[in-house]
């Protein structure tokens, strides 16, 4: 259901306010250069920090901006089942297309209480679920065998693969099969992801890279493979630089650089160390991102 690049948008702030007027630019620049899909209040989107209004407000700017072009999916999962279905009943409200339902964080489910959990939210949402799986912010990991089993809800459509192994991903692949989508989560596997079963990705880098991304993602499907391993090659320098940092710190830094004055990130992140802005300044220049 969900294919392509999906850029995992950053969420402006002007002050303590989050922008929805420099928001609403980033997303219909977005759409001009092609993406398939936005997904606000991500990881990327610094979805914890944001208040109950101002999640409802970048979504309602999102919905709004995209004007049903493209598909909106919001970030819903917390690591309370109940909180997590009232957010995608919510976002729902909003007019989302689709919920990204992360592992619940913190508490460290067994893979039982991983099932359950996400076939409560499942069966109480009223919008397609693509789940996230990125182990190394949550301490818990999905396993393909869990994902086969939540992969028979039909409104489970998608996983965000964030694991970093391809093992997993080849796995989760031959067990759910056409069942789910498979987006990649790493930004530096997009190309692996897709050569193992991957469709497509939920991007950070998106916000920055989304023309080049979006070009590999065409190549690869034409079958223009070393075209593609060229191209993933030719911009794996930025992908490194844009996470020097913990994500969004790099991708932030990167759009106020290219114009966008997406502000800062909110405390606990700090803003990117000066060594490392002229590392990611470098790397931007050398591809001719900004002069």
């Amino acid at each position: 259901m969900f294919e392509g690049l999906f850029p995992a948008l950053v969420t402006p702030f002007k002050g303590d306010s989050v922008n929805t007027e420099v928001l609403r630019k980033l997303v219909v620049d977005l759409m001009a250069k092609g993406v398939d899909g936005l997904v606000p209040l991500g990881t990327t989107g610094e979805a914890p920090t944001l208040s109950v209004a101002e999640r409802d407000v970048v979504i309602t700017t999102c919905v709004e901006a995209a004007s049903g072009r493209i598909p909106v999916i919001a970030g819903a999962g917390t690591n309370d089942t109940r909180s997590t279905i009232e957010r995608v009943q919510r976002c729902a409200e909003l007019g989302v297309s689709g919920c990204l339902i992360v592992c619940p964080y913190y508490n460290k489910p067994s893979q039982e209480g991983l099932y359950r959990h996400f076939m409560a939210v499942a069966d109480a949402s009223p919008v397609p679920l693509v789940l996230y799986n990125i182990p190394g912010r949550t301490s818990v990991n999905m396993l393909p065998t869990t994902l086969g089993r939540l992969a028979e809800h039909e409104r489970i459509v998608g996983v965000k693969e964030a694991s970093g192994s391809l093992d997993q991903i080849s796995e989760t692949a031959v067990r759910c099969g056409e069942k789910i989508t498979i987006l990649a989560g790493d930004d530096s596997l997009i190309l692996p992801t897709l050569s193992v079963g991957g469709r497509g990705a939920i991007s950070a880098a998106g916000n920055v890279l989304p023309s080049e991304l979006k070009e590999l993602m065409k190549l690869f499907f034409a079958g223009r493979i070393l075209d593609a391993a060229m191209l993933h090659l030719r911009i794996w320098p930025v992908l490194k630089a844009l996470f020097i940092e913990t994500n969004p710190v790099g991708v932030k830094e990167a759009l106020t650089l290219l114009g966008y004055n997406v502000g800062s990130v909110r405390l606990p992140m700090a803003p990117l160390q000066e060594a490392n802005r002229t590392i990611l300044i470098q790397e931007l220049k050398t591809h001719g991102l900004i002069q």
